[in-house]
């Protein structure tokens, strides 16, 4: 077991440098390696590079709201400092990921196409800028060689997976929350493993959000959460896990609900309608992105209604895998309207699911009747 143990740092060490020449049968060794050494933690070393490359992906969109968002000269229009965000965040965590498990495919929102277009050079520069900075600055005693303009955005193209039914995949959204990004409000990084269709293990960087409930204390949580293992929270600066748990409210009347700020991604009107007949006086819980899953899993909200507005919308996997696996092991239920079970094995949206109900398990088969009622489905 020492000499496994050994070879496996060794052969993490190497991958985590992204050599994209790691031999296949280097990446097998460094895969029984990480069974023999975690045998009850599964995903031990998964869950692990997915919270850095979570981490890193968050304190480079800090970096960016700092730099550009902020700027006292900032056109309240312009919406290029979340594309840098969003390219940046994107090329960060592949960076990690493909470096550590290169033969693990993304499904990822963004591609470098529109970078590569000569009349957005300077947007795609100041991606390339971000990138190369941020990585330079966390990654104490490594050395990235050759990390330019055409590796940024060659690391950004590799989210183009389709997805799918078998084998293992990961899914990212790099910023969840565009417009929450773009107010400095609540914005998310959410990364997720999907294995065989079904989603396994997520971390959610949530930067803006305050590490205790309710609370103008210190900003920034992780939530993480693997199959089987429940689900825990800590600072995004650093500090210990702690484990989550969603609310134990059994009567409707007393619980409330968090919901979409944007009117457009969910029907408000319709949410209105649910909680009055849950019998739900308590104001509404609106937060951007995936801080929503965050939200519920901590108790914060005992209900996450997100009502379709449109009966052809595909909602993405990236939306909802990380999110929906951090309640799920906070003790949570997270269904459609129609009370079906998410399905990630069809590519890249969830096309046989409508809408998404998220619960603290115990309230689900009301809230489902009420959603139904009102939407008359």
């Amino acid at each position: 077991m020492g000499g496994c143990a050994a070879l496996y740092r060794r052969l993490a060490a190497i991958s985590r440098l992204h050599r994209p020449g790691m031999s296949p049968r280097a990446v097998r060794l460094l895969g029984l390696c990480r069974s023999a050494n975690h045998p009850s933690m599964p995903y031990a070393e998964e869950r692990r590079i997915a919270i850095e490359a979570v981490e890193k992906a968050s304190f480079l969109c800090r970096a960016v709201q700092t730099d550009l968002v902020a700027a006292a000269s900032m056109d309240k229009q312009d919406k290029s400092p979340v594309t840098v965000a969003d390219f940046g965040a994107q090329a960060v965590v592949t960076h990690l990921l493909r470096g550590a498990f290169p033969d693990l495919p993304l499904v990822g929102e963004e591609d470098a196409a529109a970078l590569r277009e000569p009349s957005n050079r300077a947007l795609a520069d100041q991606v390339v800028a971000h990138v190369e900075a941020h990585v330079e600055a966390h990654a104490v005693g490594e050395t990235v060689p050759g990390l330019g303009f055409a590796e940024v955005l060659d690391l950004i193209d590799y989210g183009t997976y389709g997805g799918g039914a078998s084998g293992r995949h990961w899914t990212l959204d790099p910023i969840d929350g565009t417009k929450g990004f773009l107010r400095m409000d609540q914005y998310a990084v959410a990364l997720a493993l999907i294995e065989d269709g079904e989603v396994v293990l997520g971390v959610l960087g949530c930067p803006n959000m305050p590490v205790a409930a309710a609370s103008e204390g210190e900003r920034g949580c992780l939530f993480v959460a693997v199959k089987g293992e429940g689900a825990f929270q800590r600072a995004l600066s650093g500090g210990p896990e702690q484990p989550v748990r969603v609310t134990d409210v059994s009567q409707t009347e007393k619980a409330n609900f968090c919901e979409s700020v944007e009117a457009a991604h969910s029907s408000q009107s319709d949410s209105a309608q649910v909680a009055g007949l849950l019998g739900i006086t308590a104001d509404p819980f609106r937060i951007d992105s995936q801080c929503k899953y965050g939200a519920v899993s901590r108790g914060e909200a005992s209900i996450y209604l997100r009502l379709p507005t449109r009966k052809d919308y595909e909602e993405k996997i990236w939306d909802h895998a990380a999110g929906a696996i951090v309640v799920r092991e906070a003790g949570g239920k997270v269904t459609d309207v129609m009370g079906r079970e998410l399905d990630f094995s069809l590519g890249r949206t969830l096309r046989n699911n409508s809408g998404v109900i998220v619960t603290n398990g115990v309230l689900h088969e009301p809230v489902i009747a009420a959603v139904r009622k009102v939407l008359a489905v």
